[in-house]
């Protein structure tokens, strides 16, 4: 089963998250802050971090640089889960050590694509070069390119 860490310092946001990836067979754990986001990073290592970028103690930018500064974590996607949708701000994260950037309020649907567009990227780059992610049985059956 697939382990999300959701990164996220609103106990409601937190909340709604959770239940949107458990209603879609992912198993769940979470952190109220960024110090919290990178010891659960390091105890439960999950295969994708939700992360959000206005949080106390460690903001998003500091975790996913520290994240990006650790050779054994570079491989996990960070996908920035925040209320920044001004202008330019997308660029700024993407930038900045993420992977992927939604806005708040989050679409379900949308989550689901850019987790499983993610999830198939750190296969890809996973999978030895003269074997393609379909032999070894890597992808999932449903997931299609966006």
């Amino acid at each position: 089963m697939t382990k999300v860490l959701v990164a996220e310092d609103n106990a409601v946001n937190r909340e709604l998250l959770r239940e949107l990836l458990e209603n879609r067979g992912y198993a769940v754990v979470e952190a109220c802050d960024g110090q919290e986001a990178l010891r659960m990073v390091d105890e439960t290592q999950p295969d994708i971090l939700l992360l959000d970028i206005g949080m106390p103690v460690l903001d998003g930018y500091a975790v996913a640089r520290k994240i990006r500064e650790n050779p054994g974590l570079t491989p996990l996607p960070i996908l920035a889960i925040t209320a920044y949708a001004m202008q330019g701000d997308r660029e700024k994260i993407l930038n900045s050590g993420f992977d992927g950037y939604l806005s708040k309020p989050v679409n379900a649907s949308a989550l689901t694509d850019e987790l499983e567009r993610l999830l198939r990227k750190r296969e890809d780059r996973n999978t030895p070069p003269n074997q393609s992610p379909e032999a070894s049985g890597k992808t999932r059956a449903a997931a299609t390119d966006k």
